[in-house]
């Protein structure tokens, strides 16, 4: 379970500063700290993990809160930084993933503001390619603001995206008074990603009554609708996918519901769970607020899909109430048929440690059978056999900066990574001699550093030795040599030359001084009560919630 909390045992905690001194080559970053806590084992899929981290609990004048460099990450699965993209995708960064556009590979994240109250936010998408250069920004069409939490590509050529329009309507049918008028017109734009040309809009008040909400109209959780910016968000769309019939399917979070939209007209095929379910759906098979709903298969009549099942409604910060329709949230691939009407449950995947996620989540089929869920506003990741067995788990970040982090979305992908930025050094001068230490930020190619002592003005170099690259930043240390200055060459599996650092004049190393300062945790006194009246905490309600019917809203 996250830290103490939910395990109900005190830690001692070192505070944010154990985000610092991760690399002597790149002081000025400090990334999350993976908290592995089901090492990877063999049968995890080739690939890195792409996530984009942030904290979901406001910094304050004596606490910080991890990780402290929020934005767009690569890891391998031991938690070794491959790259960061702090201050390279800027303001706020979510929906990170690797893809394809006309046959080549790229990086892709959504850039914008953050409404955590209401899970919304405003931008654009942000890709770059293999060189983390940027190549394109996208924005959405007919005078309208992408949001963050759906940018997918379609055969390399066209991308989906969703949005949030408040628009002004009569909402006194819906338990509304006369000055609570606004509601959330939820949209989905297929794009030209070349030209940025509207290829497809579909508008869900066109063809979903607010009937079908499951929140009412309120405010602190879809929306009061007293203002455009309070809108009543009756439909919630958080994910769109196109099969290869030119057919849409959207998850509707505030409606418990996938639909499936013609791609001609706009008209709904199917509804599926929801107050007006196509099929009949199994207790087992149920989901609600959910997340990241993707086709997996078609054929004949029978329709595969995955989808991360929240079963939990909530803010992306720590205030406001909570809405719980199971124990925990889960990963789901579910097969409906449109013969008999029927949905069954082909897999569930549950959280090692009972997390059950307000906000957020996503759920990836990967290639080789495998699946990996990422637990939102819970700050985790799994991923699982095909049976639903657990081969990996960690938390995005460790000790204290672990408290409250959270992530959109997680994926695995293969990645060749090759920087335009030249690789970064530094020589650092002990009692033990001289080190040098080098690494290249989002480098996946070299396979050993080697290291040159610069001998004089116009750049002569003698060689020192070599490294083997096992990690982000690669060390050499140097006895007995009277050394002033040192540069590296990036060496690849083949041998060939990469690139060439700068060249790092000898200085003298400064290590941390002292102990690190700790903080105890509460001890626990029930079952999801984590914090004393006292604490800092429960003035931010961490995991404090309130139980809710649906029926009683």
């Amino acid at each position: 379970m996250k830290s103490a909390f939910l395990l109900g045992v005190a830690l001692t905690l070192s505070l944010p500063a154990t985000a610092d001194w991760q690399f002597k080559s790149r002081s000025d970053l400090a990334p999350p700290r993976l908290n592995i806590t089901i090492p990877a084992t063999e049968d995890v899929e080739k690939g890195y993990l792409f996530i984009a981290p942030f904290a979901g609990f406001p910094d304050t004048p004596t606490e910080q809160h991890g990780p402290r460099q929020a934005g767009p990450y690569i890891f391998r699965d031991n938690g070794d930084l491959v790259w960061s993209g702090y201050g390279i995708y800027s303001i706020w960064s979510t929906n990170f993933q690797a893809g394809r556009w006309r046959g080549k590979d790229i990086l892709f994240s959504f850039e914008g503001d953050h409404n955590p109250g209401y899970g919304h936010g405003h931008g654009h998408i942000t890709i770059m390619d293999n060189h983390y250069e940027t190549i394109r920004e996208l924005r959405a069409g007919n005078h309208k603001l992408v949001d963050k939490h759906e940018f997918h590509i379609i055969n390399e050529e066209t991308g989906l995206i969703q949005i949030y329009q408040p628009v002004a309507r009569d909402l006194t049918a819906w338990g509304a008074s006369p000055e609570q008028q606004w509601i959330v017109n939820a949209i989905i734009q297929e794009l030209d990603i070349a030209t940025g040309k509207v290829l497809f809009e579909w508008a869900s008040l066109d063809h979903v009554s607010p009937d079908e909400a499951i929140l009412p109209i309120n405010p602190g959780q879809a929306g009061s609708g007293f203002n455009s910016s309070d809108a009543w968000d009756y439909f919630h769309i958080n994910s769109v996918d196109k099969d290869s019939d030119g057919n849409y399917l959207i998850s509707a979070r505030d409606a418990c519901s996938i639909h499936k939209i013609n791609g001609t007209d706009g008209s709904i095929i199917w509804k599926l769970n929801g107050k007006d379910s196509s099929f009949k759906v199994p207790k087992e098979a149920e989901f609600c607020f959910q997340h990241h709903a993707r086709f997996i298969s078609q054929h004949d009549d029978e329709e595969v899909i995955s989808l991360y099942d929240n079963s939990a409604h909530g803010t992306e910060h720590a205030g406001g109430s909570e809405v719980h329709t199971a124990p925990t949230s889960s990963g789901k691939i579910i097969k409906v048929n449109t013969t008999s009407w029927e949905a069954e449950l082909v897999q569930g995947f549950f959280p090692p440690d009972d997390l059950l996620s307000k906000s957020q989540g996503s759920t990836q089929t990967l290639p080789n059978g495998n699946v990996l869920v990422n637990w939102g506003s819970s700050g985790a990741v799994t991923e699982y056999l095909p049976d639903g067995t657990p081969i990996f788990h960690s938390y995005f970040d460790s000790g204290y900066l672990g408290l409250g982090v959270e992530n959109y979305r997680a994926f695995r992908y293969n990645w060749t990574g090759l920087p335009n930025e030249e690789p970064a050094i530094v020589a650092l001068k002990s009692e033990k001699g001289v080190t040098a230490y080098v690494s290249w930020n989002g480098d996946t190619e070299t396979k050993t550093w080697r290291f040159y002592a610069v001998t004089d003005a116009f750049g002569s170099r003698e060689f020192l030795g070599e490294a083997e690259r096992t990690s982000f930043e690669t060390s050499l240390q140097i006895s007995n040599v009277d050394v002033g200055a040192i540069s590296a060459e990036a060496i690849d599996a083949y041998g060939k030359s990469l690139r060439n650092t700068g060249i790092a004049l000898v200085e003298q190393e400064i290590k941390p001084a002292g102990k690190p300062i700790t903080v105890d945790l509460p001890e626990p006194v029930d079952e999801k009560i984590i914090a004393k009246p006292s604490s800092r905490w429960e003035e931010y309600g961490i995991l404090k919630y309130f139980r809710f019917r649906i029926d009683e809203l």
